[in-house]
């Protein structure tokens, strides 16, 4: 893998509030269409030449599909991110609600972040965002509808294998990223708890499980350690999950109590506690 050397500077744009921008018109209904293979297989071509360093080779694959890739400063932090988006809609009921990538230019692609339920699990994109800032070689991989906004499930991503998001987050595994996967539960649903981690189907990343384990403790929330003891909301039937399982890769499954989503200092902490994870791993 190779990552351009001179990235393209862009311009200045706050990472957080152009994903949470992005992310505020979804609704529950409208605004999603399952992807063909076809489809599927040319936003992940691109996105494979994006992680090469191959700018204009993702522009030209991803235009086939009318996506398209563009390059910024986040504000925040002074990195370089590209982000791949539907050039055709961004969202709303007429959006193809595909979702979209956003990778550090300005390190080798290490690890990812995965935000399967924006706005239905509530701040997620949020956290999304502010862990792809906490360390260098990030990519994240959002979903670009609600849950619901599909035909029964098809756009309930974490539980669906024909979306672009499941075969994005497939091609960083087969390159070896290890990735951690946000979710949201109501406070009421497991009230002795402020968080559940797990390393869903599988047992390879049980180390990066205590350690976030360890740091979220340090942060003062409560966790449920799903990897040795029964927990609810473990993620064992997560597609990605059970990809990362079948292969022996790395993947961490954490769920939030809302109030740990929704306050601001408290999702500063529970970045802190990723970033912990992630730091490791863009050493590795």
């Amino acid at each position: 893998m190779q990552v351009n050397s001179r990235p393209s500077a862009g311009p200045e744009v706050d990472l957080e509030k152009r994903i949470t921008g992005f992310t505020q018109s979804f609704g529950e209904r409208g605004g999603y269409r399952v992807p063909t293979a076809d489809e599927r297989r040319t936003v992940t071509q691109g996105v494979a030449r994006l992680l090469d360093g191959d700018q204009e080779g993702a522009h030209r694959r991803l235009a086939e599909v009318d996506f398209t890739v563009q390059s910024f400063t986040d504000s925040v932090s002074g990195r370089h991110f590209a982000e791949v988006a539907d050039a055709a809609g961004g969202s709303g009921p007429a959006s193809r609600g595909w979702g979209r990538v956003y990778v550090d230019l300005d390190a080798r692609p290490s690890w990812s972040v995965q935000v399967p339920h924006p706005i239905a699990d509530q701040e997620t994109e949020r956290l999304g965002a502010r862990v792809l800032r906490g360390a260098p070689g990030g990519v994240m991989v959002l979903a670009g509808a609600h849950r619901t906004a599909g035909k029964g499930d098809s756009a309930d991503v974490a539980h669906r294998t024909d979306s672009v998001f499941h075969q994005v987050v497939e091609e960083l595994m087969e390159r070896g990223l290890p990735g951690v996967q946000l979710h949201g539960f109501a406070n009421e649903s497991f009230p002795e708890f402020d968080a559940v981690v797990s390393t869903g189907a599988g047992d390879r990343a049980v180390s990066e499980a205590k350690a976030l384990s360890t740091a979220l403790n340090g942060e003062g929330l409560e966790v449920c350690r799903a990897y040795v003891r029964k927990c609810k909301l473990a993620g064992a039937s997560n597609e990605q999950g059970l990809v990362a399982a079948e292969e022996k890769l790395r993947f961490i499954h954490i769920e939030l109590a809302r109030a740990m989503r929704t306050d601001s200092d408290r999702v500063d902490d529970v970045t802190e506690a990723i970033t912990v994870l992630t730091k490791r791993w863009s050493r590795s």
